[in-house]
């Protein structure tokens, strides 16, 4: 990256802070600095883990804690024990749901507010722009590792995996019926299981397990549609390459079904070129091979 484009970023977040009233510590009129409108905000009316709290905000646990203690005092929170007593759960008070009503009509008064102060052709080219902005910022917070297949997060993905399957396929979807992928496939030293992140919520999925001396099947790749479009899949296509390489596989296939357009242009685009049916997989109409080097 170069000099005139880290300058670009930082002439733009300055700018962001001034308009978005970040810099005032009565931030929207309520008395409290920004950080903690935020928390308040994220808890929302379903509540909020502690731990899923700090690691969405992408805040220091003490920091957080102490914004939590300070609206615990205002009466605006609570704190107490999930289902599970291991996790901690932060819950709005009726002040702090009647806090957040009036936290939200003064955000929707300064947006509107500013978005006044253009003529319309540039107020639509402001929405646009900030549009494409916010899913920029939102890929620049992936983060892809390698977990295990029984995680949370793992389990999560394929369960929202299996429910895009069953609505886009044309006979519906089966996990049962289509080739297994045990969980011991998916770890070293005979597969990896990888999952993407995006501050702290899964948004992706995609796993390798080895089938043969060298050879390697690319198995539950998903992208959630929220964040599709984004160069997601690609990122993930491309880390799964890397973790093949890394357990000793040199060539990659994978089968897919003919409603998964989205995926084979993906595929194709990344240099996976489609070869004879090489199983019997009930659900694919495409099979495809690449040879990583």
């Amino acid at each position: 990256m170069s000099a005139e484009q880290i300058d670009a970023v930082r002439r733009f977040n300055r700018l962001v802070t001034l308009r978005a009233g970040a810099l005032d510590d009565h931030f929207l009129g309520r008395g409290r600095p920004l950080g903690a409108s935020r928390v308040l905000f994220e808890i929302g009316t379903a509540g909020a883990e502690l731990r899923a709290l700090r690691r969405r905000l992408g805040l220091d646990a003490g920091y957080v804690s102490r914004l939590i203690a300070t609206l615990e005092r205002e009466g605006l929170v609570t704190v107490g024990a999930a289902a599970d007593n291991r996790i901690r759960m932060a819950r709005l008070t009726p002040a702090g749901r009647r806090e957040v009503r009036e936290m939200n009509r003064r955000s929707d008064r300064a947006a509107a507010e500013l978005l006044q102060a253009l003529p319309a052709p540039q107020r639509d080219r402001l929405v646009a722009a900030m549009t494409e902005a916010h899913g920029l910022l939102r890929l620049a917070g992936l983060r892809v590792e390698r977990v295990s297949p029984e995680s949370p997060h793992a389990r999560r993905c394929v369960a929202r995996y299996f429910a895009e399957l069953e609505r886009r396929f044309e006979a519906g979807f089966d996990p049962g019926a289509s080739l297994p992928a045990a969980d011991r496939e998916m770890v070293p030293p005979r597969g990896a299981f990888l999952v993407g992140t995006i501050d702290g919520d899964p948004v992706a999925c995609g796993a390798v397990k080895s089938i043969a001396p060298g050879v390697g099947s690319l198995k539950r790749m998903w992208v959630s549609d929220e964040v599709r479009g984004l160069g997601i899949g690609r990122r993930m296509l491309e880390a799964l390459e890397v973790e093949a390489l890394g357990l000793g596989l040199r060539t990659v296939r994978l089968e897919t079904n003919r409603a998964l357009a989205e995926a084979i242009s993906l595929y194709r685009s990344a240099g996976y070129r489609e070869v004879s049916r090489f199983n019997d997989d009930p659900y694919a109409n495409h099979w495809f091979e690449k040879q990583l080097s």
